[in-house]
Parts: structure tokens; sequence; C-alpha cells
């Protein structure tokens, strides 16, 4: 016969938890012996692990009370059933912890892993990581907007990565970033940009140029994270739109434009 912290001791449980599932009418509680004291058979340390272990399992205690009054082949199939709702939550605690060891993983925190692997793709290839920010700044809203687009689009972007003019205006694109607005580097860098999206324009289309298809105020959002991370690419765009093209995170054609003049120039 087993005291009450003897008892506690082989279920695993402290003394204040064998008295409140005594409480709860989940343990009956014996009759003290004749020196006062309550003695606990070896059927009761049985009885208090598997409460303790259908405690454990977040089973509520109303519930323990009454898993323990039915017959064998009801309890098998209640523990089936939190047996199934453990393995969800230990699949959603899993996904949880990815999320978290994101966190310490820069860039695959908020991307998919193409994107990631396209962003790691331009560090190697030597853009300047300042226009790999502008980049992952903008596809962090466009993915979390269109999740299914993304492989089309990575696809499209992979194409691009392969073609030496693509590779060369983003090259080109990290030596003006520290050049003032007016640089006349800006106008061959404009020029470079012109010639390769009219050249995919009349090649693929201009869909293939352009079809984001998302809204004004995402546009306008992604634009401004790119203008506030690369500035030399607001000068660009207005440039660009000399040259038939307007748009950065969503390019369109348009009427080209004859270039500013500034005070005094000719006609």
């Amino acid at each position: 016969m087993l005291t009450i912290g003897e008892l506690a001791s082989y279920a695993g449980v402290t003394v204040r938890a064998v008295r409140h599932y005594h409480a709860k009418g989940l343990l009956p509680e014996p009759e003290r012996d004749h020196s006062g004291y309550r003695r606990y058979d070896a059927g009761a340390v049985v009885e208090l692990i598997r409460i303790r272990t259908l405690a454990e399992a977040g089973v509520p205690l109303a519930r323990v009370r009454e898993l323990l009054h039915v017959g064998e082949e009801e309890f098998a199939a209640a523990i089936a059933d939190i047996d199934r709702r453990l393995r969800a939550e230990i699949r959603e605690r899993q996904r949880h912890r990815e999320r978290i060891a994101r966190l310490a993983a820069g860039d695959s925190l908020a991307l998919p892993p193409e994107v990631v692997e396209y962003l790691d793709r331009l560090r190697a290839l030597g853009v300047d990581e300042r226009i790999v920010r502008a980049e992952r700044d903008g596809w962090i809203p466009l993915a979390a907007r269109s999740p299914e687009r993304v492989p089309e689009w990575m696809a499209r972007k992979r194409e691009q990565i392969a073609d030496p003019l693509f590779v060369d205006f983003h090259l080109s694109l990290s030596r003006a970033l520290d050049r003032a607005g007016d640089d006349p580097r800006l106008v061959e860098l404009a020029d470079k940009l012109a010639d390769y999206i009219t050249r995919m324009a009349d090649e693929r289309g201009e869909d293939y140029v352009d079809d984001t298809d998302i809204d004004s105020p995402l546009v306008k959002l992604m634009d401004a994270l790119a203008f506030a991370t690369v500035p030399p690419a607001r000068q660009l765009i207005e440039l660009l739109e000399q040259r038939g093209w307007t748009g950065w995170t969503k390019l369109e054609r348009v009427a080209s434009t004859p270039p500013r003049r500034g005070p005094g120039e000719g006609a």
C-alpha cells in the first residue's frame, strides 16, 4: 500500500495533482487507515498514469472522466481520435518551426524557394546588393498576393537571367547606383534597357514583357520600394519613357517623347 507521496512519485505527478484529480472526481479517494493516512494500491498507480497521459495530451478533464468509465472498444476509438488530433498539431507545430527558422534565413522569411534562388543567382553574377534588395522587396507583396503565379513568373525570370543582355543591364545599373541623376551614363543605360525591352516585346509579344496583372495600388507600392532602394530608377523611368516605355514594376509601351531641354537650349 502506498502513501499519496509514493503514488505521485510512481505516476510521475505531484501530490498537488493527485489531490486535484481527487477534487475533480477522476481518481477515487481511499478511506484513511487507522494511522490517519490514505493508502493507495497498485491499481491507483495505473489509473493515475492513464489520467496523467490523457491530460498531458490535451484532453479536457471532463472528457478524461468520461473515458475512464467507457468500454475498451470506445476507449480505443477515442484514443485513435486523440492520436489524429495530436498528429495534426504536430504538423502545424512543424510548420511553425519552419517559419521560425526562416527568421534567421534572410530572404526566405517571406519568399518562395525559387525566388530566393533567383536572388542568390543575381548576387553570384555580381549585381549590387541594393538592387537585389529592391527585387526582394518587390517580390514579397507580389508572392503574398498571387502565390500561384510565382512559378510562372520565375520561369520567365530564369529565361531572362540566362540572357547576357539582361545580366549586362543589371550590372550596368549596379555601376550607376552612386551616380548623379544627370549623369550621361544613365542615358546609355536607358538606351540598353529600352533596346532590351523592345527586342523582347518584338520577339515574344508585349505580354511576355509584362504580364503581372496586378492592381495599380500594389504597382505603386512596389515602385516606391524600388525607388527608395535604387534612387537612379526614378530618373531611369523618365529616360525610358522618352524611348517608348514606361513603368518599373509594370512596363507598358507608350509613344516616345522628345527629351526635356534645359533653359537656354535651342530647338
